[in-house]
């Protein structure tokens, strides 16, 4: 019997997901993806989905038989114990530091591309981004599948305009370019494009909360996924026809910049908009992922008490108020330090791989028949694009290290008390 509210169907878990994943990648990564890698980064799209949909399709299978507001972290713990279940939730927390100030950065920024604000004045408007978040996340789950089902279609919009007013695809820019000569280039792509698919694991923690979570939650996982990775490559089209990539300042305003190309002036608006509403949608599932992740801990007595109570409407209002608090203190230090968000991306994208692969894992001894292989083949892509991360993996790798140190010495100390 779920424990929460069992209130989302089929079209607000593909909306919830779908803007999970589409969120504050959109606007950045295929402009980051085609300056690291040109015309091969739509190869390393393709790549990136056949390497996504086998981990899709065994978090689908994990959801419909465990569904859990512990989401990943949880079916780890299924798998291997208590112990790596408290080690998988504090990496899937520690994405906090970096990957939630990336995206209040990349959020910010389209209020930028508007006015002319310094850091500060940018620093308040992604304080305010989170109270708005805070507000809502005090609402049952189905008003955050309604709202980003809205955000959604105006990102799909946004990105068919771009091909509407630019007459794409071009002559000049094949779909899908010759590669020889750039094999070596891929690498490098995916390690930034792999953060456009990192949402995942968030959306496992809602499989309670679906009405039919056997039958609803492994399709609204597999539609979600498709239709972003098709959103993405769609977009990366474009960057490359419109030339909308090559340094900092133009991958970070890419899709305004195509918009004001082909549209003009007025059309910025449009962009920053859409943007920001898109970067907001991303941010809200994974907020709601981290407070139900910290509930469900609460409830089954893990963490303190008064964190597993639940306001009016069911969801885990004083949970989602820590994870507020903790993203405002950690945006405010990336911002003191100076950190970019390319660098915070490729920190995040390594707690992810890993998670991901746990996960994989925990599926190899969960599941049965074709699905335990499937995970197995999973494992096997996850470690390799962990690989393929190479320093960049290091964050997380450092972190799993400290944890499995301070484990053992808990683990000491009690045994010697």
């Amino acid at each position: 019997m779920s424990r929460l509210n069992q209130e989302l169907g089929l079209l607000q878990g593909i909306a919830l997901l779908s803007t999970s994943l589409l969120g504050t990648g959109i606007f950045v990564v295929p402009a980051l993806a085609a300056t690291a890698a040109g015309e091969a980064s739509l190869w390393a799209w393709l790549l990136l989905i056949a390497l996504v949909l086998p981990v899709a399709f065994t978090f689908a299978q994990l959801g419909r038989h465990f569904p859990h507001a512990g989401g990943a972290p949880h079916l780890i713990g299924r798998a291997f114990g208590a112990r790596m279940e408290r080690l998988s939730a504090w990496l899937f927390l520690a994405v906090l530091p970096v990957g939630l100030p990336a995206a209040l950065h990349i959020a910010s920024g389209f209020w930028q591309a508007l006015f002319d604000l310094d850091a500060s004045q940018a620093l308040i408007i992604q304080f305010a981004t989170l109270a708005a978040m805070l507000l809502l996340g005090q609402r049952p789950a189905r008003a955050s599948g309604m709202i980003q089902g809205a955000i959604a279609l105006a990102i799909i919009a946004s990105v068919a305009l771009i091909w509407w007013a630019g007459d794409l695809p071009v002559s000049s820019q094949p779909l899908l370019p010759p590669l020889s000569g750039s094999w070596q280039l891929l690498p490098a792509a995916l390690g930034v494009m792999f953060w456009c698919f990192v949402g995942i694991e968030a959306f496992t923690h809602m499989g309670e909360e679906f009405k039919n979570p056997e039958r609803d939650f492994p399709l609204a996982l597999l539609l979600g996924v498709l239709l972003a990775g098709l959103v993405y490559w769609a977009c990366s089209v474009a960057v490359l026809s419109l030339q909308a990539y090559g340094d900092v300042q133009t991958d970070a305003a890419s899709l305004p910049r195509m918009l004001d190309l082909l549209l003009g002036e007025q059309a910025r608006w449009i962009a920053a908009t859409v943007g920001y509403l898109a970067c907001f949608a991303s941010m809200n599932v994974y907020m709601q992922g981290f407070a139900r992740l910290i509930w469900s801990l609460a409830d089954e007595g893990k963490l303190p008490a008064p964190l597993a109570q639940r306001n009016q409407h069911g969801v885990p209002a004083r949970a989602l108020l820590l994870v507020i608090l903790a993203c405002a203190l950690c945006t405010g230090l990336a911002q003191l330090f100076s950190l970019t968000v390319d660098d915070l991306i490729r920190y995040a994208n390594g707690n992810f791989v890993l998670i991901y692969l746990l996960s994989m894992a925990a599926g190899t001894l969960l599941l049965r028949g074709i699905w335990r292989m499937l995970a197995a083949i999973s494992a096997l892509l996850c470690a390799l694009v962990l690989l393929m991360l190479g320093s960049d993996a290091l964050y997380a790798l450092g972190l799993l290290g400290l944890l499995l140190l301070f484990e053992r010495l808990s683990a000491t100390q009690r045994a010697m008390a």
